[in-house]
């Protein structure tokens, strides 16, 4: 093995993974890619390979394109309301200017992988990386071996749909701090008119079992109904649960754990305005389970 080929794959790892789990929306997927993206780019002769980066963003972005073909075959008869596992963040590394952080922080968010999803596999990557990773066009067409007029086609339909429905204000991290708080604490204390005050008007909430937890089946629409059903939640909760905040995907999240310290869901919310515009419920322990390891 060659010490170089190894230091190079990992100072291009934290961007080639940053690719594939954006991609994919999955933590374990996107390790196992990075780990065949490795042994690929051993079997290479390098004499060849001109920029070592730009290839092995190619071998990544390609298995993501091929993975995600087939992972969204397997989505349409998931148990119930896919979303994406969980990814802990507890060393977010922020650059210090307020805008590319924000969009830094948004780009990995539950709510924003969640809107991915409804794009081609193709638009997802030329959206990613140009508006996430701010490749240029040329260099996409060539990971994707398409026209440059293609990658520009596609990311014009994948920046139309996503902007139709991306808040153009997203919280800043003190609002959505504050807006968490609030929210744990009317749940706790059985806050009904609290809580309500809390959620937008169209707020929505999401819940993925993945038919190994009990969740809700099918999307909630609308204030009433939310806050009516996440009010009824602690019917379920068992004497000797605990509720931590601890970062998910860049954003405090919730994490409720049984009294035996199982990790039995983390919640994920979106605020915009002021207000809560959606929640992902995240119950699947396969899910969950990067999370506690993370936590060791």
């Amino acid at each position: 093995m060659s010490d170089t080929m190894l230091e190079i794959f990992q100072a291009s790892r934290p961007k080639l993974f940053g690719i594939a789990y954006r991609m994919l929306g999955s933590v374990s997927e996107a390790e196992d890619l990075l780990q065949e993206a490795w042994l690929r780019f051993q079997a290479t002769d390098h004499a060849t390979v001109r920029s070592p980066e730009a290839f092995l963003t190619t071998i990544v972005t390609r298995l993501a394109l091929d993975q995600l073909k087939s992972a969204r075959m397997q989505r349409e008869v998931y148990p119930g309301i896919w979303l994406p596992e969980p990814l802990a963040t507890p060393d977010q590394q922020l650059g210090g200017d307020p805008l590319d952080d924000m969009l830094k922080l948004e780009s990995v968010s539950l709510a924003f992988l969640h809107l991915l999803e409804s794009l081609s596999p193709e638009e997802r990557a030329v959206f990613l990386l140009r508006e996430v990773f701010d490749y240029d066009y040329g260099m996409i067409a060539r990971f994707l071996q398409k026209s440059e007029a293609a990658c520009r086609q596609l990311f014009h339909r994948a920046k139309g749909h996503v902007a139709a429905h991306r808040p153009r204000f997203p919280a800043t991290a003190d609002e959505h701090q504050r807006v968490l708080g609030e929210f744990i604490q009317a749940v706790q204390s059985g806050d009904l008119n609290g809580l309500m005050a809390l959620m937008a008007e169209d707020v929505a909430s999401y819940a993925d079992g993945g038919g190994k937890a009990t969740a809700a089946m099918h999307p909630i629409y609308g204030r009433d109904a939310v806050t009516r059903f996440v009010h009824g939640l602690s019917r379920f909760l068992t004497p000797g649960y605990t509720v931590e905040v601890t970062p998910l995907n860049g954003w405090p999240s919730v994490v409720v754990r049984a009294a035996s310290g199982e990790l039995i869901t983390a919640v994920a919310l979106n605020v915009v305005e002021g207000k809560i515009q959606a929640l992902h419920f995240i119950r699947n322990p396969d899910k969950l389970q990067r999370v506690i390891d993370s936590r060791g």
